[in-house]
């Protein structure tokens, strides 16, 4: 942890904020999770999600995906039509840091790889995620995370610090593209760590 202090803080969502677990919803098509990893060995889809997370149209990837493995269409296409239940839910104990951070009137911003599509439809379920003082959507500016471009849309267009940013992801290729941008960093473990650091640097008061 550096000792400069900090003036804001930048978010992660996926698996910081919000829990995206895509197994949830293929455990109610798949017997078992040696099927569904079968399954993404097979088409690629998870490799497949960073083109939706620049911009792609889901329907048109996952078109692609059936056309190629048939077998599999109704899984493939559910990942579309059925993208919600691919969301766990929110994780409370990080959401409420974030809404004490905002009480506290920390300027708070949000980097994440989304599709544009399901992003509009996670802010209709987590109201939260509209609160933020900025963000950056992957496939608005059609380049994702860890790209150090991605990072220097939010710096520049906010005209933030580096050294007084704290960035939060649970990804340590971004965490460290992060670093090598100057920015103060946290590899998301957990809520209790989170807390312990957001509370080390004056950012929120301990419980």
């Amino acid at each position: 942890m550096s000792g400069q202090s900090i003036d804001n803080v930048i978010f992660d969502i996926g698996n910081v904020l919000i829990r995206w677990e895509p197994e949830q919803l293929y455990r109610r098509m798949f017997p078992d999770d040696a099927a569904i990893h079968a399954f993404y060995a097979e088409t690629g889809l998870l490799t497949h999600n960073i083109e939706l997370d620049r911009g792609e149209p889901f329907a048109v990837v996952l078109a692609d995906l059936a056309a190629k493995h048939p077998h599999h269409a109704e899984a493939l296409h559910a990942f579309n039509h059925r993208w919600p239940e691919t969301v766990v839910g929110d994780i409370p104990e990080t959401v409420a840091m974030l809404q004490e951070l905002r009480a506290r009137r920390v300027p708070n911003y949000a980097i994440t790889n989304f599709s544009r599509e399901k992003f509009d439809v996670a802010l209709e379920m987590f109201p939260v995620l509209r609160g933020f003082d900025g963000i950056v959507v992957s496939a608005d500016v059609r380049m994702v995370k860890p790209d150090p471009a991605i990072f220097r849309v939010l710096l520049d267009r906010h005209q933030l610090n580096p050294a007084r940013s704290l960035f939060i992801d649970d990804n340590a290729d971004n965490i460290a593209t992060a670093r090598t941008l100057g920015l103060a960093t946290h590899h998301f473990a957990g809520p209790a760590a989170l807390r312990r650091d957001l509370v080390a640097r004056g950012l929120l008061r301990a419980q």
